[in-house]
């Protein structure tokens, strides 16, 4: 009985990458069927399980653009897409993906967030205007959001109210004084019964 490997994904408006996880992989056959069609077979594993996937895939696919990376750790492919558009999956059909075909988040980007000329993960601030930082316009926060009660010093001192309890496990209300100003409000402790 062969078994599958894990397979994450993640595409643009004209790739789809798919990642064949199985470590120590051996005897590695892939093929790709200009309709869509990938197949994946080989060992792994002290015992030389054997593992086998069939996918098929969203749409058509442009085999002599795509290629595929056979690694120690992993089976990398770029499949290029026969047409420039975002899928809505990653298989036809209306089954749910098997449990083993999982989303590759780091290299995913909506279709609302593409741009062509990034790369995954890169982030572009060069089209930010920080001129309206400063602004905050319709936050309803004011010229001054963070008001004026606030000092720069740390420095200040004041006063901490601890309780402490008497010889008779009574509370009772101890000052420890940290600073030369004293606190505005002092808490009271209430015995517990």
């Amino acid at each position: 009985m062969s078994r599958h490997p894990q397979v994450k994904w993640a595409q643009r408006p004209d790739v789809v990458y798919l990642t064949v996880q199985l470590p120590d992989a051996k005897s590695s056959k892939v093929n790709l069927d200009p309709e869509g069609i990938f197949t994946f077979s080989a060992t792994a594993g002290p015992e030389s399980h054997a593992y086998e996937l069939k996918l098929e895939l969203f749409d058509k696919i442009n085999v002599e653009e795509s290629k595929i990376n056979i690694g120690v750790r992993n089976i990398f492919c770029v499949l290029e897409k026969s047409e420039k558009k975002w899928w809505n999956k990653l298989l036809r059909g209306d089954e749910k993906a098997p449990h083993y075909v999982k989303v590759d988040w780091d290299k995913w980007v909506d279709e609302d967030d593409d741009n062509d000329t990034a790369a995954p993960g890169d982030f572009d601030m060069n089209s930010m205007d920080f001129s309206k930082f400063g602004d905050m316009g319709g936050m309803g926060l004011g010229d001054d959001a963070m008001g004026d009660d606030l000092d720069d010093s740390d420095d200040e001192e004041e006063e901490v109210t601890e309780p402490s309890e008497t010889a008779e496990g009574e509370p009772k209300e101890q000052n420890s004084k940290v600073g030369g100003e004293a606190a505005e409000g002092k808490a009271e402790a209430t015995p517990s019964s």
